[in-house]
């Protein structure tokens, strides 16, 4: 089995004339790009799946999908894609947001997040929820109040929405450092995402792959094969606690 676990990450999936984040994938786009994972026997599940699975030893031909902010679109668009193809995925939503907009994108375009029906319709449909934190806060910069509201209280509004437990956290910017790992760890998560956490890289700090709408076969295959060479291995057996020595 590879060492290393394959994450994805997308956020919202809808057409559109303008994506200065580059954080849109339209549904075609999408639905192009799972088939390129079916078409290799990956089949794409959330990330407490995963993880569990590789943890007794199975999910080989597993790929974590995740999507970013909770947008409305994921709904909409994403779960019907993901239950065509036989995937879950984790949404990582923001409670403190639910049913507002993406304004912490100076840039926008504005883009509906889903409310607190949205999300408990997520969970009923087979897909993980997971805390974004409360209002997409960089957790590094963040004074102890507001990281506890971020990551227990987050935890705990979403558990209220859905009625089952909320295992991930992910990362606002994907800034993490050994302080918002252990706040994390301590608010009773057993994973959390970021992007590229380098030193940290652990089952609180868990690398993903960026995908975007220009993501074709060719760039999905050359981001498959450098995936070993870009990311350490995570020693998900140790998913209890932080890796030892993390730190910045």
């Amino acid at each position: 089995m590879p060492a290393e676990p394959w994450l994805l990450m997308y956020h919202s999936v809808t057409g559109y004339t303008e994506d200065p984040y580059r954080i849109t994938v339209t549904p075609d786009r999408l639905r192009r790009q799972f088939r390129w994972l079916a078409a290799r026997g990956l089949r794409g599940v959330g990330v407490a799946e995963l993880l569990r699975e590789r943890g007794a030893g199975r999910g080989s031909r597993l790929v974590g999908l995740t999507f970013d902010d909770g947008y409305a679109d994921f709904t909409a668009n994403a779960v019907p894609l993901l239950r065509e193809h036989g995937f879950r995925a984790t949404v990582f939503v923001l409670p403190g947001r639910l049913g507002g907009d993406n304004a912490w994108d100076p840039l926008g375009p504005r883009k509906p997040l889903l409310t607190d029906e949205g999300v408990h319709a997520a969970a009923v449909a087979g897909m993980e929820v997971g805390s974004h934190g409360m209002l997409h806060v960089s957790l590094p910069e963040a004074d102890d109040a507001t990281l506890h509201e971020e990551t227990a209280r987050s935890r705990e509004l979403l558990r209220e929405i859905t009625g089952r437990p909320v295992d991930g956290y992910c990362y606002a910017y994907g800034h993490v450092d050994a302080r918002a790992a252990a706040a994390v760890r301590s608010a009773g998560y057993s994973y959390a995402c970021a992007i590229d956490p380098g030193p940290l890289t652990g089952p609180y700090a868990l690398p993903r792959i960026h995908v975007g709408d220009q993501d074709t076969a060719l760039r999905l295959t050359v981001k498959r094969l450098l995936h070993p060479v870009r990311r350490r291995a995570v020693p998900v057996e140790t998913a209890g606690a932080v890796t030892a020595g993390a730190g910045r």
